[in-house]
């Protein structure tokens, strides 16, 4: 028997999907709640790896989807992120987690997700790529007391690069599409390890409109970086 760590039931952990398949440790997680998290499979835009099974037609056009179509319509932001996969989608379950994780601090909540992220890892990325997690401004830090997505970054068991930095800002949700497009951009390179000709992986906990990553993406082709993709933990 063994303990959920979201639910804190009980249960029999032959039974649970990551004790069946993977050959590491099983995450802690009784199948009902394993059950609740959505995963993105079929067709998805080859960019921002939305399923197009959620949107209309009329948001599709080829292999984008309509957001990506305007991101790559624009010339500041065009090719700057060449792709994001993100694990599950941002579901009512998803919300909930991400809020116990996120908001609340809970850091163990984290190991929950390391047999599906370090999945999704293989099956878009290889090892030659350098992993950056996203940062958190010093005030944002300090409020949460961690980085959630430095944590999701150590999650995969390889080397991380945080060579990024992040000034503060203030929220961004009651501002337009476009009002946020031309914001300032908020991050700086930290650490000078060069990236010249790379391949990186940002990684953070969700993906939302894409502007967080683009704007790291952008500070990091800047360096010289040959490309700049994504790993989210939930695809909103």
């Amino acid at each position: 028997m063994a303990n959920c760590l979201l639910c804190h039931s009980y249960y029999d952990e032959i039974n649970s999907w990551s004790t069946l398949f993977s050959l590491s440790e099983p995450d802690p997680v009784c199948p009902t709640c394993e059950g609740k998290f959505e995963s993105i499979d079929g067709e998805i835009c080859t960019i921002c790896g939305r399923p197009f099974s959620k949107i209309s037609t009329e948001y599709r056009e080829g292999d984008l989807c309509y957001d990506c179509v305007r991101w790559q319509n624009d010339n500041r932001w065009r090719d700057v992120l060449q792709k994001n996969r993100s694990v599950f989608l941002y579901n009512d379950f998803g919300k909930e987690i991400i809020s116990l994780y996120k908001f609340r601090g809970d850091y163990i909540v984290s190991n929950a997700f390391r047999t599906s992220l370090k999945h999704t890892f293989r099956t878009y990325y290889n090892s030659s790529y350098i992993i950056v997690p996203i940062p958190l401004s010093s005030e944002r830090l300090y409020e949460r007391g961690f980085n959630q997505a430095l944590v999701l970054a150590q999650l995969l068991g390889k080397p991380i690069h945080e060579i990024l930095s992040r000034n503060h800002l203030e929220k961004q949700s009651k501002k337009s599409r476009q009002e946020r497009m031309e914001t300032e951009n908020v991050f700086q390179i930290e650490d000078r390890v060069s990236v010249k000709e790379k391949s990186i992986i940002l990684v953070d906990d969700i993906y939302t409109t894409g502007l967080t990553l683009r704007h790291a993406a952008e500070v990091l082709l800047r360096e010289g970086a040959k490309s700049v993709s994504a790993l989210t933990l939930m695809r909103g």
